[in-house]
């Protein structure tokens, strides 16, 4: 019989990662991405925030601060023009609050969580089909 099995009480929750500890462990899942998938947005900032702004909630219709996981913004190297004028690096902002009330309710880990959300917000900017965001997340690292 396992310990939790015989003291219920004896259960800790795991450690709920901090800001910093959730951008690092979200660069090293992006870093672990297919190549040809992570080309598409060069020099990447990944930002980690507690939840999304009030700005961007209003500017994408989303009405409770838990209904966003995260965001990309930017113009992929596809898109990219020499004559364009200085561009805004890509960036996906991940929201930690959000992402671990999600991960809560899940048997998933975090680290597929938030593998998933760095490959949604990078493929839905880029065009891709779900079927092709669900062969990315299969693909072996």
């Amino acid at each position: 019989m396992s310990n939790l099995a015989s003291d219920p009480l004896a259960w800790q929750p795991s450690h709920v990662p901090s800001l910093a500890e959730m951008e690092m462990c979200a660069i090293e899942v992006f870093r672990r991405l297919p190549k040809q998938f992570r080309d598409l947005c060069a020099d990447l900032v990944i930002q980690v925030d507690d939840f999304p702004t009030a700005e961007v909630l209003d500017a994408l219709h989303i009405r409770s601060k838990y209904g966003l996981l995260g965001l990309f913004r930017g113009v992929g190297l596809p898109f990219r023009s020499e004559s364009a004028p200085m561009q805004m690096p890509n960036m996906i902002w991940l929201y930690r609050q959000p992402i671990l009330a999600y991960w809560s309710n899940r048997d998933d880990t975090l680290g597929a969580i938030v593998q998933h959300v760095l490959i949604h917000e990078i493929g839905h900017h880029f065009g891709f089909s779900d079927a092709d965001m669900h062969a990315i997340e299969r693909a072996p690292n």
